[in-house]
């Protein structure tokens, strides 16, 4: 009987775990779509992409941004948020609000200084994601864009376990055919994990000169079209080489908003558009099946 009562005590580490994930439920169910945006390698503008697609978002809803790479947080710096520190409550962190009222919340604002490296193993990384995403008074939001960091590691992993219902994926690549391989890891790492993929993005996509016209695929153009069609995924759209997308980062001022009339601002509403459809079609269940399974 005594050996019967002590197998029945539940740990503190997991009384905690069970608490948070009550309270992430609770706080999921005010979001009404959650969006996570991934690469399969760094260098393609993924963190841009996801700030883009908040700011289109934020024109007539209420949006959030997630900064999900602890240890290469950027999104502050592109939303002009870098020096602004989110306020504590008794029981949450209040996120810094950005351009048009846009929710941020980034480890880049919680630490002491903006040079510092956090040199954390993943168990420590997921626990600091996993405080973010439920200790945070994100409110009633239309949408939440979670900006993972590249590749398929702790941190993907943990979102597509952590957060529920997850409205899936925003894939970015560039043209090449370098970024297309590590594309496709993540791609099947989505499918996987079961979390839909909702569009691939394919970002520098040529380079047309504003004073001639003339158009140079500087890095090819239109691979990341034809792999979606390929592996029969959603082709969001096509965003343009833009200096302005490099100075508004820089600048904390989100081209989109800054520059609402160039061609990649443009692009980007036009992706918006393409992903609202996306959002709003009954999911169709991936054919996938992992390896050893009949």
């Amino acid at each position: 009987m005594a050996e019967d009562q002590e197998q029945s005590k539940i740990s503190p580490e997991m009384a905690k775990s069970m608490r948070d994930r009550l309270r992430m439920t609770e706080v999921s169910k005010n979001i009404k779509h959650k969006i996570v945006v991934m690469s399969g390698k760094g260098g393609v503008g993924k963190s841009t992409v996801a700030a883009g697609l908040a700011c289109v978002f934020a024109r007539d809803s209420k949006a959030g941004i997630l900064d999900a790479d602890v240890t290469g947080p950027d999104i502050p710096m592109i939303m002009g948020v870098e020096n602004v520190t989110p306020k504590a409550g008794k029981d949450w962190l209040e996120p810094v609000e950005g351009a048009l009222g846009i929710k941020v919340m980034s480890m880049a604002q919680l630490l002491p200084d903006k040079d510092a490296a956090v040199i954390w193993r993943g168990p420590l990384k997921i626990q600091a994601l996993r405080q973010m995403l439920v200790y945070v008074n994100w409110g009633a939001l239309d949408y939440l864009v979670i900006d993972l960091p590249p590749g398929t590691s702790d941190e993907p992993l943990s979102i597509a376990q952590e957060i529920p219902d997850v409205d899936g994926a925003v894939v970015v690549t560039t043209p090449q055919e370098l970024s297309l391989l590590d594309v496709r890891k993540s791609i099947n790492f989505a499918k996987a994990v079961n979390m839909r993929v909702l569009g691939v993005v394919e970002n520098m996509s040529g380079y047309t000169c504003p004073k001639c016209g003339y158009h140079e695929a500087l890095f090819k153009s239109g691979g990341g079209k034809m792999m979606a069609e390929k592996l029969g995924i959603p082709f969001l759209g096509s965003i343009p080489i833009d200096p302005a997308i490099v100075i508004g980062g820089d600048e904390g001022k989100p081209f989109v908003l800054d520059r609402p009339d160039s061609p990649a601002a443009k692009a980007f509403e036009s992706i918006v558009a393409n992903l609202k459809k996306e959002l709003g079609r009954v999911e169709r269940k991936p054919k996938f099946k992992p390896v050893g399974v009949d």
